[in-house]
Order: C-alpha cells, then sequence, then structure tokens
C-alpha cells in the first residue's frame, strides 16, 4: 500500500535567504541548492543533502508538496527527485494531478466556501479599510480563493493582528502571520482535506506530513504521523498534539531532519 507525504513547502522543506538561520561558522555552512527562481534571482533553497532525501523519498512513497502558494508561485518551484502526480495550492484550493488543477476538486471547493463563511471580497475590503499603509507593501488575492498582506513586521501594530483574527473568527475565516505576510483563508479551504482526497484516490495505508505554520495545524492532525521545526508559528505557541513531533532544528536543516524523519517512518515495517 502506498504511503502519502504531504509536507508544507516554505520555511518547512525550503527557504528563503532570510529563513535560513545558518548560525554556525561560515567554514561548516552546509552547501546549499537553489530550488526556485524569481525575476532571474535566486529565491529559494535547500542543502544538497536534503534534495538528495527528497530525492530518495519520491522514490518510495507519493511526495504531495502542500503549500499556501498560488498555483503560480508554486510552478515556480524545481524540485529535485521525480516530478509530483499530486500537488495542492491555494491551501486546498487547487489539487493538482500532473501539473494541472482538478476541475471537479476546485468546484467542491468553491459550493462549500459559498455555504460556510463570508466571501472574499467582504474581507477583502476590510482588510483595505483596516491595514495601515504605514506598515502594508501590498494587498493580493490568491487565486480568488483567500487574502494577503506583504507588511514590514518591524512596524506592524500586533494588536491589529489580534483584532482582525477576531473579526474574520466571526466570519468563518482564520488569520496567519508567517513571516512578511498576513493571510486571511476561509476556515472550509484546507490542506488537509486535499490531502485526503489525494489518500482516497491512491488507496494510502499511512499518511505523513510537515508543516510550520498554524494553517498546517488541520494537515498535520490529519496525518497519521507528523512533524513541525523549531521555528514558525507552531513553535512560537509551543502546539503539539499526541501524533506530531516537535524538532529542535531551526532554519533550512529543520529541513534535512525532517526528510530525514519521513524516510525513516516511509521505511519502517508497518
Amino acid at each position: 500500500m502506498p504511503v502519502i507525504v504531504a509536507s508544507d513547502l516554505d520555511r518547512t522543506l525550503i527557504y528563503s535567504a532570510a529563513a535560513l538561520a545558518l548560525t554556525m561558522p561560515d567554514a561548516r555552512a552546509p552547501r546549499l541548492l537553489c530550488v526556485e527562481v524569481h525575476e532571474s534571482k535566486p529565491l529559494s533553497f535547500m542543502t544538497e543533502t536534503a534534495a538528495q532525501l527528497l530525492t530518495d523519498l519520491g522514490d518510495a512513497a507519493v511526495f504531495v508538496p502542500t503549500t499556501t502558494r498560488t498555483r503560480k508561485q508554486y510552478q515556480r518551484i524545481n524540485l529535485p527527485g521525480p516530478a509530483p502526480t499530486y500537488a495542492i495550492c491555494a491551501n486546498g484550493g487547487h489539487l493538482l494531478v500532473d501539473g494541472v488543477s482538478d476541475r471537479d476538486w476546485h468546484a467542491q471547493v468553491l459550493a462549500r466556501l459559498a455555504d460556510e463563511c463570508a466571501p472574499l471580497a467582504e474581507v477583502q475590503e476590510h482588510l483595505l479599510r483596516t491595514a495601515d499603509p504605514v506598515w502594508v507593501r501590498k494587498h493580493r488575492v490568491a487565486d480568488d480563493l483567500f487574502a494577503y498582506l506583504v507588511v514590514e513586521r518591524e512596524l506592524l501594530r500586533e494588536e491589529w493582528v489580534k483584532e482582525l483574527a477576531v473579526w474574520a473568527e466571526n466570519r468563518g475565516w482564520t488569520v496567519s502571520l508567517q513571516g512578511r505576510k498576513i493571510y486571511a483563508v476561509p476556515k472550509p479551504l484546507t490542506k488537509s482535506a486535499a490531502m485526503r482526497e489525494v489518500a482516497r484516490r491512491t488507496g494510502a495505508d499511512l499518511t505523513l506530513a510537515a508543516g510550520d505554520s498554524l494553517l498546517d495545524a488541520d494537515l498535520l492532525l490529519a496525518a497519521d504521523q507528523g512533524w513541525r521545526p523549531g521555528h514558525g508559528e507552531l513553535a512560537d505557541a509551543d502546539w503539539t498534539a499526541p501524533a506530531i513531533r516537535a524538532l529542535p532544528e531551526r532554519g533550512v536543516l529543520a529541513g534535512e531532519r525532517i526528510l530525514r524523519e519521513f524516510l525513516r517512518a516511509v521505511r519502517s515495517p508497518r
């Protein structure tokens, strides 16, 4: 029976230069592989060791990249190893099959959002009206499913984020602060639902997951086993659950450790 490995990407398996957390002496820093280029500039990295581990994982399990990124943002990433048959984008809003969004899945998602939460336009209007231009750099809508702001963290008023979370909660939405981005996402829009659909289609008898943010919590809880790194929203909140292992590593070395844990679990007798 196949094993599904559904992993978040940014700050879980791949890292921007600002998120690498290379705290060791320069001469002892790991060799890095660039896995994303944007506007002709290197943007995301993993260690060369992690790249080999991911290649091995792709040969041993059904690896499912699972991201809040839009389809366009995801397709900039060039991961090592076999091309994944399935990928989850837009926090579960799109299930890619061989790189193409599954229309039936997307239609199901849209119907559920219409039934269970406030419309995107209402949330977008609230963000535009209440966010302070002093610390907002960009307003964005992702695949017509959710909204996010790019902000200057040092200027961001934390109380505003808390107030936004309460406002959103009452309308069926959730808020997540990740690096320089504040996400407002409909609660029914989940990575876990899409992972379960992949498990159904593949007949998997074991699901593994990893992630660092509050938007990954549902994914981790839905998996048979899960891991989180020593950085990110979940680590900051000291979040855990019975089947979740909190790892001490931070930054790009956490990505390497997570891949080792995935491989160990895939190869263990069941």
